[in-house]
């Protein structure tokens, strides 16, 4: 629940190692959460990040295995666990995800569907059963780690462009069919971030850091918003790039 001062005191994170995750919990703890947890594959490799949360203030720092690959039933029972042992949660922030390689994934069906299956297939089987408990608790926001990128995928990034595409279609549905609930649903939408996934790739225009997709994702939060972009003049570029004609669109250097 939410502390006494309205601020978020509770997150659940699918996808803990996420630096745009884990800079947006550092943000929150900065405003008073107190409970953390950290939902990754290799939770053993979050000790030092945890560590950082209570320093700084969390008081329940937690990490548990989550892996996108994992089958529904397990994610239902890890999210049932989780639930049951911390109560209520103010936020799940659904940040789990890969860039794959796209010159393989273009040509090797097995290479395209383990993108798709991370980024978008686990991360359904995951969300439902979050909105189911929230629903029962009649409050909270999940919050979608989407990317432009889903917005009008791009022949460079088409396998997880159209994976993030799926993913922001469902989240945008699920919000819709949570509407009067007290469960929101917010999907942010980054351009290109600099982390370690995009590591040696040439930035795109209006490239940002994990901090500022944290900074927009906290506004959106306190606004109740549905959708934000990070910086927020993606929502422009990308109206224009949504609806160019494809011969155009194909004659991008993109």
């Amino acid at each position: 629940m939410k502390d006494a001062l309205g601020d978020l005191d509770s997150v659940l994170v699918l996808g803990g190692g996420s630096e745009i995750a884990l800079a947006t919990v550092r943000a929150l703890v900065a405003r008073r959460a107190r409970t953390v947890v950290l939902a990754a594959r290799r939770p053993e490799s979050l000790s030092a990040a945890a560590e950082e949360l209570r320093t700084a203030g969390a008081t329940d720092v937690e990490t548990v295995r989550f892996d996108a690959g994992d089958d529904a039933e397990a994610h239902a029972r890890l999210v049932d666990d989780v639930f049951d042992r911390h109560g209520d949660f103010d936020v799940v922030l659904v940040a789990a995800g890969v860039l794959g390689d796209q010159a393989v994934a273009e040509r090797d069906g097995a290479a395209a569907r383990a993108v798709v299956h991370t980024n978008f297939l686990g991360l359904v089987s995951a969300i439902v059963p979050c909105a189911e408990r929230m629903r029962a608790q009649g409050h909270g926001t999940i919050a979608v780690l989407s990317t432009v990128a889903g917005e009008r995928p791009r022949r460079s990034n088409f396998v997880y462009g159209s994976s993030k595409a799926g993913l922001d279609a469902f989240a945008q549905g699920l919000g819709d069919a949570l509407a009067g609930t007290g469960v929101n649903v917010l999907v942010v939408r980054p351009g290109f971030v600099h982390t370690r996934m995009t590591a040696g790739l040439d930035a795109a225009p209006l490239a940002t850091t994990p901090e500022k997709v944290a900074e927009a994702t906290l506004d959106g939060l306190a606004r109740g918003a549905h959708t934000v972009w990070a910086p927020p003049a993606l929502r422009y570029v990308m109206s224009v790039l949504r609806h160019m004609p494809r011969p155009v669109f194909r004659r991008l250097p993109m």
